[in-house]
């Protein structure tokens, strides 16, 4: 059954969010510098974005839209999937629905969840699980590194389906009540702004500028970047985000990019500019 729109009214089924499941075990296969884990999430959502949508150009800008950037703890990214799943299918069958929100959502709970998730299993699962694993392996027990993988990936694995399972009831439910509220233009701006604030915050940690030198003598020379910092703290990568945002601004390839940055790092430590 398809819609006035042109898409799909059709609703999700079990046996696609087994294929979302499933999928999502590649999220990491294709991580790279510029998107992260782009790829991969895309490559989850497909059998979704079929499903919802009959029309070839529908699928391709839902495709588009989860090309852009995301990273979070793999093993919870399906609580993503699952509310980003439950979006794409209002979107599908409300022509009121703010299709730009979806990324919104997505990029207001990744890093929130990249802390929980990176707490649980990095921290304390994957600890407990090679604790027990190299106990046995040091008493020349075979089943230790069996004993790591059983500990560490039957937990990871049932927490990756309810994750799934629970971000879809849980995105069709709320979307239903808000839908009804009307609330959604308010959600979309908030979840926009705390979207912003996110990718803001993660600068200091996935960008790093150092200067090198100092000024005066003796005990009281103090560094460059001291000084620096206590201008404001953190602010030559903002600075950098905002040089490369100009870049893209005017339309500069990535690779192009990726080769000024370089270009520019390597002469810097050369000459003694950046401290390495």
């Amino acid at each position: 059954m398809t819609t006035s729109n042109g898409t799909n009214s059709s609703s999700i089924t079990k046996q696609d969010l087994r294929k979302v499941f499933f999928r999502s075990l590649t999220m990491e296969y294709s991580w790279n510098y510029e998107r992260q884990q782009h790829m991969g999430f895309c490559y989850s959502m497909l059998p979704i974005i079929r499903r919802v949508y009959d029309n070839k150009e529908d699928q391709i800008q839902a495709a588009k839209r989860h090309m852009e950037f995301f990273n979070t703890t793999p093993y919870i990214s399906t609580l993503i999937l699952g509310i980003s799943s439950a979006m794409e299918e209002a979107n599908a069958n409300d022509d009121r629905f703010d299709a730009s929100s979806i990324n919104s959502i997505k990029a207001a709970l990744m890093s929130p969840l990249a802390g929980i998730g990176d707490s649980l299993f990095w921290g304390t699962l994957r600890v407990i699980a090679t604790g027990l694993g190299v106990s046995l392996s040091m008493q020349g027990n075979i089943l230790g590194p069996l004993l790591f993988l059983l500990v560490f990936n039957i937990p990871a694995y049932i927490v990756r389906w309810l994750c799934l399972k629970w971000g879809y009831g849980f995105g069709t439910s709320f979307l239903s009540k808000i839908e009804e509220s009307g609330m959604m233009p308010k959600l979309t701006m908030g979840a926009a702004i705390l979207g912003l604030m996110v990718i803001g915050a993660m600068v200091p940690n996935l960008v790093s500028v150092s200067v090198a030198g100092s000024l005066g003598t003796g005990d009281s020379a103090q560094s460059i970047q001291s000084i620096i910092d206590g201008i404001m703290p953190s602010l030559l990568p903002l600075l950098v985000t905002f040089g490369v945002f100009q870049l893209v601004q005017h339309k500069v390839k990535i690779a192009w990019i990726l080769v000024i940055l370089m270009a520019v790092g390597i002469i810097g430590s050369f000459f003694g500019i950046f401290a390495v």
